[in-house]
Parts: C-alpha cells; structure tokens; sequence
C-alpha cells in the first residue's frame, strides 16, 4: 500500500506550503499530494476556495492579486507557495500527485509538468494529475495523455468506478467515509487502482488493507513508515 502525504506532511506543518512539503520528504514519502488553482496568471498551492481557514487573508484565492496572495500568512510564518516552488524544492525525489482544483488549470499544469520534466530531473511516471472537476480533467488528458490520472469522487457512485473508467484514468481517488468492499473490487475488475483519502489512523489503513486498497493519503506518513 502506498502512502502519500496529503498536502505535504500537513499534520505536523501547515498544510500545502514549502515546509509540509520539506518534511513530507525527510519522513521518506514516496508521494506528495498537493491542490493547485490559477489566480492572476499563476498557479497556486491552496486547498480552499477562501483565504480565511489557512492564513491571514480575506476573500475567494481565485479572484485576487499575485501581491495579495503573496503578502499573506499561511502559517507559521511560511507563504502560499506556487506549483513551480514545490516542483523545485521536490526536484524529482518522489511522486508528486496535482489535484487540479477547478477551472484554467489544466493548460499551465500540462506546460509545468513538461518544464519540470526537462529541468528538475522528474519523469512521466512521477506525475498524478487528479480533480474533481471531471471536465477539466478531461481537458487535461487531451494535452497530456501520456501521463496518469486520478478521478476523484466524495461519495458511492451508482455505478461503482465506471465514472473513472470513462475518463480513462489510472486511480479511483475515494473518500475514506464512502469505500468499500464492492467498490474497490470493481475498480480492480476495470484495471483501476484504489486510493483513499484522508487516512491518519492505524486501524482504517489496516481495514483498508482488507479491503484491498492499493494506497493512501495521509496527513501524518510519520505514522505509516
């Protein structure tokens, strides 16, 4: 099973900046998941669609300044990084799993991907791009198809993992709350592999295990070594 730290190493540093993401690398994980937005021709690591939760700013991260976001307080001390600051500061050391958070992402994280494959020492096989939004998802396959992709769901699909087959994805990224036995099972019928988030906890990993689960992320893969 798998392990990939949610956000960087989130549950011992503030989440989505350079020193989760630092950490996440000296605990040894093999993954690093991140969130990733578009705001005033930048692409940015951020989780929420408002500011207030994880810093000391105000309003929706989309529709503000790169002055702005860059002036704010994310925690302790640490700024809002961007996409191309992680990329940097990982440097092809692990997996680096983008979670595309809606839309206007998809072009500029096909053109870093390709940037940081000729100059940070990653490969094509170090890249999940995920989302939510299934069509820019979509759109993001279109430019780069070479790479692997995570369809990303917070419920139980009717359907199972057709959804994930459908986009012609590599993983069925799932919530914890809703796996299970038949879902997991059908996604391997359809060749698909199982992630689950958010796992923090010894005994979900192992009924995870159970049920056959190929990974998961974490917020603390200091627990999972």
């Amino acid at each position: 099973m798998q392990i990939i730290a949610h956000r960087g190493a989130s549950g011992l540093a503030p989440e989505n900046t350079l020193r989760a993401m630092a950490l996440a690398i000296e605990l040894g994980a093999s993954a690093i998941e991140l969130d990733v937005q578009w705001a005033d021709g930048e692409l940015w690591v951020f989780h929420d669609r408002r500011l207030e939760r994880c810093t000391n700013g105000h309003g929706v991260l989309t529709e503000q300044s790169r002055a702005y976001i860059e002036s704010l307080d994310a925690g302790q001390g640490e700024q809002i990084p961007t996409l191309w600051q992680v990329m940097s500061l990982i440097a092809g050391r692990c997996e680096l799993h983008i979670e595309l958070k809606g839309p206007h992402t998809a072009e500029p994280v096909a053109a870093l991907t390709r940037r940081a494959e000729a100059e940070l020492g990653f490969t094509q096989t170090q890249w999940v791009v995920s989302s939510f939004h299934h069509p820019e998802l979509a759109r993001f396959a279109a430019l780069r198809p070479e790479l692997r992709l995570g369809a990303l769901t917070a419920n139980l699909p009717l359907q199972h993992a057709q959804f994930a087959e459908q986009l012609g994805a590599w993983s069925l990224n799932c919530d914890v709350d809703f796996v299970d036995a038949a879902l997991v099972a059908d996604a391997h019928r359809r060749g698909l592999k199982v992630l689950v988030y958010t796992v923090d906890e010894l005994s979900d990993r192992d009924t995870l295990a159970t049920m056959g689960v190929d990974g998961i992320f974490t917020n603390r893969p200091d627990r999972f070594k």
